[in-house]
């Protein structure tokens, strides 16, 4: 039924946006080398990031194939409840603008090895900065790299490490420019994503309308809706299949802060955007990004549910099997092979801008922790502001090296890819979160506290993952903080969701290192608080409007879809 290719009206679209995006980056890059660089320019831009291009940045650099086929794939599995994720996260957003980024600032924080350092010691510093190196490689830059070549090589028929091999050598083009390059190029990325996302949508909608005799975007929404109700639903009851990826009010009372707080929050790869501006330019790019989010399931879970219709219309079925499964994970790519030409191209070109966008702010950020807080500090602290440039440029071409490598032997595609990454990382989130809110917030927190919530929180997290193996949990079950599985290697065991898991970990982190600090405290331990002063927490009064805005227009959507 369909072809798995692009025409020559398509390719033409793809490389209007491929000269488009390289051809500014080139000018801003020429534009910068005539103006006085040293380490902090191209690691940070500092100074040189608007506001806009703080947070159409953050939006790209964020946005990538997780969303765009790992989302999708489970808005076409569990529905719009997926969309938690991203709604969440605009008001996280605002919470980071209003409590985080003014603590980094003003204490001229640029990595957040560097907060650790200057907040607890060397070791916490060096520990949490080589664990992030790992992290970032392994886990999240080897599924934007395999997540993507497997979406670009379902539409255009490419062979699949083409598409990995294509995609690297360009996001290391534009991270080569550093990141004044990444920031400026990221604005015309998202308007790509966004062009094409909302294209693919539009298309995806107007599918269900004809297929049930009628026209329309709005009608293929209602009519979604009815064919499709149990997908509109927000929160889930005790008794859905999802409930272990979507635990009920978890998702507005518990871990899903945690993911967002720590991923918003204390995440070189995002907080990287906003350190090099002033505290009105960071705040008014994370306010963007905010509305930004609020937009993304309109692009990304709509059209995941609109394939779930059409697939149980029998529109298409063979397309979303692999391996003799469905796979859910393909309807994003099934989606975009029934655009028509020239759309199906700028489709394509959202798809590889959110993609290479992404993988350009994460091979940065790792240049940025590698160079500046392990080669600056422990290997050549003599090193010139050049040669620290040149170790980030080398650091950006090892790292997609080794993801290339790595990123085919992980089995991505069969874990569903955007559980893979919520899963893995949750192992660690809770932890380097009690550990940095503590450490903003309580003067007396220790170090030795921090390096308990890294390690006890690590081996808490695998303790609970593997406790169903030889415990009976259904007691927890009345109180929602345990599911039966469905997956047959489970044996029918109740398990802990992850996100609650997650919560659980955060509070056995929270209450540990109290204590330990406590202890130490009482025992004359000398502690190194933050800088801080209550009048920087003082938002603007736009600000303050447009936080109210984002705010009541949560509110609305948890009301209408609840």
């Amino acid at each position: 039924m369909q072809q798995h290719q692009l025409s020559t009206a398509d390719y033409v679209v793809f490389l209007i946006y491929f000269v488009v995006v390289a051809g500014y980056g080139l000018w801003i890059y020429q534009r910068k080398k005539s103006e006085a660089s040293g380490s902090k320019d191209y690691f940070l831009a500092e100074g040189s990031l608007t506001w806009w291009a703080i947070g159409a940045s953050l939006i790209a650099s964020n946005i990538s194939a997780e969303q765009f086929v790992g989302m999708s794939g489970s808005g076409f599995k569990m529905g719009l409840a997926i969309a938690t994720y991203e709604w969440m996260a605009s008001i996280t957003l605002i919470i980071v603008a209003v409590f985080f980024i003014p603590v980094y600032l003003k204490n001229r924080i640029f990595t957040m090895p560097q907060f650790l350092s200057q907040r607890y010691n060397d070791t916490v510093a060096m520990i949490m900065a080589v664990f992030w190196l790992l992290l970032y490689v392994i886990v999240n830059l080897t599924s934007i790299l395999y997540l993507g070549a497997i979406a670009i090589s379902s539409v255009s028929g490419l062979d699949l490490n083409a598409c990995m091999y294509a995609m690297a050598f360009f996001a290391v083009i534009i991270t080569l420019g550093g990141m004044k390059v990444i920031g400026y190029t990221d604005v015309i990325q998202v308007f790509f994503l966004i062009l094409g996302g909302l294209a693919t949508t539009y298309l995806a909608l107007s599918l269900v309308a004809e297929h049930n005799g009628t026209t329309g975007v709005l009608n293929g929404f209602h009519l979604m809706t009815q064919q499709a109700g149990d997908h509109f639903q927000m929160i889930f009851h005790r008794d859905n299949p999802n409930y272990l990826d979507l635990p009920g009010l978890t998702v507005l009372v518990g871990g899903m802060w945690i993911v967002n707080l720590n991923y918003w929050g204390c995440n070189q790869y995002i907080t990287q955007r906003a350190l090099g501006a002033d505290l009105p330019t960071a705040r008014g790019g994370l306010l963007f990004a905010a509305f930004l989010k609020l937009l993304m399931p309109v692009i990304v879970v709509l059209p995941g549910i609109a394939a779930f219709v059409l697939y149980k219309q029998n529109v298409f079925g063979a397309e979303m099997m692999q391996g003799g499964e469905l796979n859910p994970d393909r309807a994003y790519p099934v989606l975009l092979n029934l655009l028509p030409v020239g759309l199906k191209g700028l489709s394509f070109a959202a798809l590889t801008a959110a993609v290479v966008a992404s993988l350009a702010g994460k091979t940065n950020s790792i240049a940025t922790i590698f160079t500046l807080d392990i080669y600056k500090k422990k290997l050549r602290p003599d090193a010139s502001e050049a040669q620290l440039v040149r170790v980030g440029k080398l650091t950006v071409m090892v790292a997609m090296i080794l993801g290339v490598l790595i990123a085919p032997h992980l089995g991505i595609d069969k874990k569903g890819g955007f559980q893979f990454i919520q899963e893995y990382t949750g192992f660690v989130s809770p932890g380097i979160f009690a550990m940095f809110i503590l450490g903003f917030f309580w003067k007396k927190t220790t170090s030795s506290a921090a390096l308990f919530a890294t390690i006890g929180g690590f081996i808490f997290s695998v303790l609970l993952k593997f406790l169903p193996k030889v415990a009976d949990l259904s007691f927890l079950a009345p109180f929602g903080f345990a599911s039966k599985s469905l997956d047959l290697a489970d044996g029918g065991a109740y398990i802990i969701p992850f996100l609650d898991r997650m919560g659980f970990v955060f509070i056995f982190c929270i209450l540990g290192m109290v204590l330990i600090s406590v202890f130490q405290t009482n025992r004359g331990v000398k502690t190194k608080g933050l800088a801080i002063d209550r009048s920087m927490f003082k938002p603007t009064p736009a600000f303050t409007v447009g936080a109210l805005l984002v705010f009541g227009l949560i509110v609305a959507l948890y009301t209408v879809f609840w």
